[in-house]
């Protein structure tokens, strides 16, 4: 499905976002998904690459309420994600086709790869981005 998206980092529910409120007025939340990739912590948050590898990231799938409002939803979340870069100026992120893994169905939709690169950057072991930020954040107990 060309009007479906899958979301891993900070465009899923859990996170809260103010960019969320618009994501879910133009789409609707189809259920958890995974997608090979492999996640890495630049520092300030995690990114993501695709691989062929069987590692998986885990997200959330969304489809487009009403697919004549894709080119408009799409422009928005594609300006969100840092594509529409300064002339001479290398986009933050590239939105790709990827297949999607809804229990264990699969189906196409569109993804945000990180389109910097990733070799300095610790390559994390969980696939689940919100998980990895409960942990990270949880306090240390000194006992």
């Amino acid at each position: 499905m060309l009007h479906r998206l899958f979301v891993y980092g900070s465009l899923r529910s859990g996170f809260h976002n103010p960019a969320y409120d618009y994501l879910t007025k133009y789409f609707h939340l189809m259920g958890e998904a995974v997608v090979k990739g492999k996640l890495y912590d630049n520092g300030s948050y995690p990114v993501a690459n695709p691989t062929t590898e069987d590692h998986y990231i885990t997200g959330e799938l969304y489809e487009l309420n009403n697919i004549n409002e894709f080119d408009w939803a799409i422009e928005q979340l594609d300006d969100y994600e840092g594509l529409n870069a300064d002339p001479g100026e290398t986009p933050l992120y590239k939105r790709e086709l990827v297949e999607v893994y809804q229990e264990g169905q699969p189906s196409q939709a569109w993804i945000y790869w990180y389109n910097k690169s990733v070799e300095n950057m610790p390559q994390l072991d969980m696939g689940d981005v919100l998980r990895y930020l409960q942990e990270k954040n949880k306090p240390v107990d000194n006992a």
